[in-house]
């Protein structure tokens, strides 16, 4: 058989492999592929099937869709080869065989050498299926390529720490800039604006972002240290630290953000904020962008608006059929306050936004004041609070009601001013939805009370609140079972839960899928306090908090700390987990 036949038999074998492993993962369904398989055979037709897919494999094709994250093919892609995913701290930390392999041949094609021996050479590839750079590298080598699976924003990161510019190393910069006179103020911005912008910077700027955005983190911090900079991603509400760009950039890398969120470069001694709008992937992801000056240096927080990755559905939040018909029970209701509690980061605004995707009808009219507006809806009219110039909650929601709204959202009930105006939207006939810092949904009305919000106005405008947080689910390639022990079992029995002793609970264990940490996304906990006849008067009497929960468990309610006993029994999360976010254990 000629070479090139036997070359196109490998790359279909791959292609076939690839497309089981992706299909039993769940990663990609049977109707994606075969739209898929659809663009792969019919040539591009007035310009609809994206750039290079017709005759494409498949698996590249479903990634420029976006129907899967190149995390998830280089998972598909390692265990076809059955090896792992190379890990960041498996790249060397100097170039390998950088006199006979050139840098700009490496970013071209997504690789870069791990290790070398007398006849092989061990390559991380972002394709490691794409026979000609193999082959290619063979030849060069004069030696045998043993190919690893790695994501291409690890390799790119990778490359930018040790090739820098083309191969060269990258530019130094002056980490005293800052102490320079005056005169030389004007020089150095000049000189650092022009850093930013060069290419080697802005490859590693987009690495660290596109690597963050493929991991699903929720937020990048980029801080100043001493001699170094920082980097750490925040994955499932944890952060984990990430390898650094070189501390010789930590000025270029800082100013490249400034400079993409449209901030003052110049300024580095009060904090800014600004947005980024990108598309990674083939998605559209939106960034918020915080800075702050420290002693070491400024140091910037993006927070990641994924809108690709939002699942405005109850289900896919985490709600149990019986919460959600309480929720839906509440929402149902042609007026009154909906209030949602938790802590900062416990998903208090997607539940917010799910519930306006399901009241959005044409025959409703919408307006929502926001601090920020961090997800457009179609169809709701959507205000960004502006303090500076006194467009504040307070402010918006007057103008609100002169608006002849149904439905307000309100991103957070923050002082009195605007608690009074939500209980006055709430009594002329609005449905008023909102934001609450408490720990669970009892202790809202006690919050509002303080506020200075009179109790029966409480009582006649509160139909609902809902307490959440949000748990790390286990991952389900690594999670290890284990007889519960007697005195857990009788907390959850306890709690209304049917767990006999020795009931199988779940564990992290930890595995290359997650990085090891045992987890892999999130989840939520809840809880649905409906306003009843009978805690209205626990209300008015100004009854305590414990008291409030207890009457409405004894209504029906289940509580948080029952609704995540009730996911660890379903091996969905661990009760270690559940202990940690409620801290009732």
């Amino acid at each position: 058989m000629p070479d090139g036949q036997a070359i196109d038999w490998q790359i279909e074998t791959a292609a076939a492999r690839i497309e089981a492993v992706l299909a039993a993962r769940g990663l990609i369904s049977g109707e994606q592929l075969e739209r898929v398989r659809r663009l792969q055979a019919a040539p591009a037709q007035g310009g609809k099937a994206p750039a290079g897919v017709p005759g494409e494999r498949a698996d590249r094709i479903a990634a420029k869709l976006g129907l899967v994250t190149e995390r998830d093919l280089a998972l598909a892609y390692a265990a076809v080869l059955g090896s792992a995913v190379v890990a960041s701290d498996e790249f060397p930390p100097a170039p390998v065989a950088a006199d006979r392999l050139r840098a700009p041949f490496l970013a071209q094609h997504r690789l870069l050498p791990l290790a070398e021996t007398d006849d092989a050479l061990t390559v991380a590839m972002a394709d490691p299926f794409e026979e000609r750079t193999v082959n290619a590298l063979g030849f060069a080598m004069g030696k045998r390529i043993l190919r690893r699976a790695a994501v291409p924003a690890d390799i790119e990161a990778a490359h930018a720490r040790l090739y820098g510019a083309q191969g060269q190393a990258a530019p130094e910069m002056d980490e005293h800039a800052d102490e320079r006179g005056d005169e030389d103020h004007d020089a150095d911005l000049a000189r650092l604006k022009d850093l930013a912008s060069e290419a080697p910077v802005i490859r590693l700027v987009n690495g660290l972002i596109t690597r963050a955005v493929e991991m699903g983190a929720s937020d990048i911090h980029i801080e100043a240290a001493d001699a170094r900079l920082r980097l750490r991603y925040r994955i499932d509400g944890a952060l984990r630290e990430m390898e650094p760009p070189p501390a010789r950039l930590k000025s270029a890398v800082v100013s490249r953000v400034k400079i993409m969120a449209k901030l003052n470069i110049a300024e580095r001694r009060l904090a800014q904020d600004g947005r980024i709008r990108l598309t990674v992937r083939g998605r559209d992801v939106d960034f918020r962008v915080s800075t702050t000056p420290s002693i070491h240096g400024e140091s910037v927080v993006l927070r990641i608006l994924d809108r690709g990755s939002l699942a405005l559905e109850f289900d896919a939040l985490g709600f149990d059929p019986g919460d959600l018909a309480r929720f839906r029970a509440v929402l149902a209701k042609p007026h009154g306050i909906v209030l949602v509690t938790g802590p900062t980061g416990s998903g208090k605004t997607t539940t917010l936004y799910t519930a306006l995707k399901e009241l959005n009808l044409p025959d409703r009219k919408i307006l929502t004041v926001e601090d920020p507006v961090e997800y457009t809806l179609d169809r709701v009219n959507q205000v960004q609070v502006q303090p500076q110039i006194g467009l504040t909650f307070a402010s918006a929601l007057r103008s609100f009601l002169r608006q002849d709204p149904d439905i307000i959202m309100i991103g957070e009930i923050r002082d009195l001013e605007t608690a009074q105006i939500a209980v006055q939207a709430a009594l002329t006939g609005h449905l008023v939805l909102s934001t609450v810092h408490t720990n669970d949904a009892a202790s809202a009305m006690t919050r509002l009370m303080d506020m200075g919000i009179e109790d029966y106005l409480l009582t006649s405008t509160v139909t609902g609140v809902v307490g959440q947080r949000l748990v790390r689910c286990l991952c389900p390639s690594c999670r290890e079972p284990y007889a519960a022990p007697p005195q857990l079992a009788e907390r959850m029995r306890a709690a209304g839960l049917d767990a006999p002793d020795g009931v199988a609970l779940f564990r992290p264990a930890g595995c290359p899928a997650c990085a090891g940490t045992g987890y892999s996304g999130r989840t939520m906990i809840l809880e649905v306090l409906q306003m009843t006849d009978a805690l209205r008067p626990m209300v008015r009497r100004h009854a305590d908090a414990r008291d409030i929960q207890a009457a409405a468990v004894s209504e029906g309610m289940q509580t948080m700390f029952a609704h995540g006993l009730r996911k660890a029994l379903a091996g969905i999360t661990s009760v270690e987990e559940v202990a940690r976010v409620i801290q009732d254990a």
